[in-house]
């Protein structure tokens, strides 16, 4: 019997559990991921082309509307000592200039958080118009929107922490820009800046003379200085280079014609700027005012000129208030220097011009959103990558063209 209890086998292990994971718990569900797709095939069809197509270029929009800001407020705040008709000016509503500045930040702030979008997302495009020699003077206008506005703010004053913080952060990359631009001239001599010299140029000169101008205001006199004096002598050899070109040698095309208003601007601006630092509006500053009104009278006395690019609506003729607008503000300064009827006379005349420029171009650009952002604009095919899933997007080149920039 013993035997037979030996031999018997031992007793079997115990069952082993096994544990299974629900693959539902580690992976998202096809609902998720269905949302999560679409969700980025709506951006890539409405948010991608937009970016794509808004270059630097749509900042002259915002130029004009920000520096007609500037001129709204400069009217309707009269000094005590004005004259009759600019204390007529003076019963402007208050409402209509914060409509504007508001509409003016609304579009400014929409252009910049698009065009940070698209030197995020295509990057090679921003570097296309940087390289470009019509298209890299548009980059000093976000800085130059911004500045204006910030002179005219409501609600801050020019010595306050948060004026002078703004200030810096939108006359840095002024600052870069000129070492890149003006360091290229120097260092390449004439032969390079006969080449790419275009009236756009002055637009690099225009962004040291609004930067003085807010630096005056704020008291800081020497930096003021600075940023005039660099931007003054930029501004004569941009002059005389485009003054002695050959015709053949011009790099304008003509839809961009309208772009040589800003020959008025320059000189305008400047002596604004003059102005601020000097404290009144002396003999220098009425020299650039009448340099001013002779490039003027000099553009507007050949329409044939501008004949072919006021063919069909596009956004270069946003260029023509900008500059019109600037030469109305330096003509408040002058007529208050003067203090006579034909100067004021002269103010409302040019004031009245800008503002109705500017409600002509807001008004044809309502009935042509369509052609904002144009349709047959040439693309070139983008890979951009978000999270797991790569989009292929159309990427427009058009703002290195030579119609659009």
């Amino acid at each position: 019997m013993l035997d037979k209890q030996q031999i018997q086998p031992p007793p079997p292990p115990p069952p082993q559990l096994e544990l299974a994971v629900d693959s539902t718990t580690t992976q998202p569900s096809s609902s998720t991921t269905t949302t999560h797709d679409g969700v980025l095939i709506i951006i890539k069809t409405l948010l991608f082309p937009i970016i794509s197509r808004c270059h630097a270029g749509y900042f002259r929009i915002t130029l004009s509307l920000c520096c007609q800001t500037l001129l709204w407020k400069t009217l309707k705040e009269p000094p005590e000592n004005a004259h009759v008709y600019r204390k007529m000016l003076g019963v402007l509503p208050t409402t209509a200039f914060l409509l504007l500045w508001s509409l003016s930040l609304l579009i400014l702030a929409t252009l910049s958080i698009l065009y940070i979008l698209r030197c995020a997302l295509f990057s090679h495009m921003v570097k296309n118009e940087y390289l470009n020699h019509i298209g890299v003077n548009y980059l000093f206008a976000p800085s130059i929107s911004w500045l204006l506005l910030l002179q005219t703010a409501p609600f801050l004053t020019p010595k306050t922490v948060y004026y002078i913080l703004l200030w810096w952060v939108f006359v840095v990359p002024i600052f870069v820009l000129d070492v890149k631009i003006y360091g290229q001239w120097f260092t390449k001599g004439k032969r390079i800046l006969s080449t790419v010299a275009n009236p756009a140029s002055q637009l690099s000169v225009v962004g040291n003379f609004v930067g003085a101008r807010a630096a005056a205001m704020m008291g800081w006199k020497e930096s003021a200085m600075v940023m005039f004096v660099v931007g003054m002598v930029h501004y004569v050899v941009v002059f005389v280079t485009l003054y002695q070109r050959l015709s053949e040698n011009s790099s304008l095309p003509t839809m961009l014609r309208p772009v040589m208003f800003l020959f008025i601007a320059a000189p305008s601006m400047a002596s604004l700027a003059w102005d601020s630092i000097s404290g009144t509006f002396d003999f220098s500053s009425k020299m650039l005012f009448y340099l001013s009104l002779f490039l003027f009278f000099s553009l507007v006395t050949r329409p044939k000129l501008f004949k072919k690019s006021m063919e069909k609506f596009n956004m270069v003729w946003w260029a023509y208030s900008y500059p019109l607008t600037v030469l109305a503000l330096a003509s408040t300064e002058y007529a208050q220097e003067m203090n006579s009827s034909i100067a004021h006379l002269l103010m409302l005349l040019l004031s009245a011009l800008s503002v109705m420029v500017s409600i002509v171009l807001m008004v044809y650009t309502a009935l042509n959103t369509n052609t904002l952002l144009p349709p047959d604009d040439t693309y070139n095919p983008t890979i951009v990558t978000i999270g797991p899933i790569t989009i292929s997007s159309a990427s427009s080149d058009s703002g290195l063209g030579s119609s659009t920039p």
